[in-house]
């Protein structure tokens, strides 16, 4: 019984793409619950990894693992900084003054110029491709952009690794 109902949920989620992002599978599975509202999650510190080499962003609170998506990191020439930061500012529009007035939605900087942001280029999530900045589907730099904003930027904590 319980086979034949996990498999209609599995081929639910690829007949229906924004099903797979659901807290369905996250529960169903022991997994994260990747489609958290911001208002839903309940921790006060906030972890934003981002895995260079993976060009994946997780991000967590104190109770586990809240999002995990495919970003885009800086492109051959163009490095990514490692290291441990906290955002230092947010915009919710803004445009690079360094590479031809590019749009940046939801920016979080972290160091200098850099900051995760939303991006037109989705096609390239998952691959390096940008100047330095980790890039980010623009529905989900809002998600994160809420929710960095929801607990405060001094309860952030953003590691970039690989």
């Amino acid at each position: 019984m319980l086979k034949p109902l996990v498999l209609s949920l599995l081929l639910a989620g690829f007949s229906q793409p924004a099903l797979a992002e659901t807290s369905l599978f996250g529960d169903l599975f022991g997994g994260s619950h990747f489609g958290a509202d911001p208002s839903e999650v309940r921790g006060s510190h906030l972890s934003i990894s981002i895995d260079i080499s993976e060009q994946q962003m997780t991000v967590s609170d104190e109770s586990g693992v809240v999002y995990t998506w495919d970003v885009s990191t800086g492109r051959r020439g163009h490095a990514t900084p490692t290291g441990n930061f906290r955002p230092v500012r947010m915009e919710q529009i803004w445009y690079s003054s360094k590479y031809e007035n590019a749009p940046m939605p939801w920016s979080i900087f972290f160091y200098g110029g850099y900051a995760i942001h939303g991006t037109e280029d989705v096609a390239e999530l998952g691959h390096m491709a940008s100047h330095g900045c980790v890039r980010l589907d623009p529905k989900n730099a809002k998600l994160l952009y809420d929710l960095v904003n929801e607990v405060g930027m001094q309860n952030v904590r953003i590691s970039l690794v690989g």
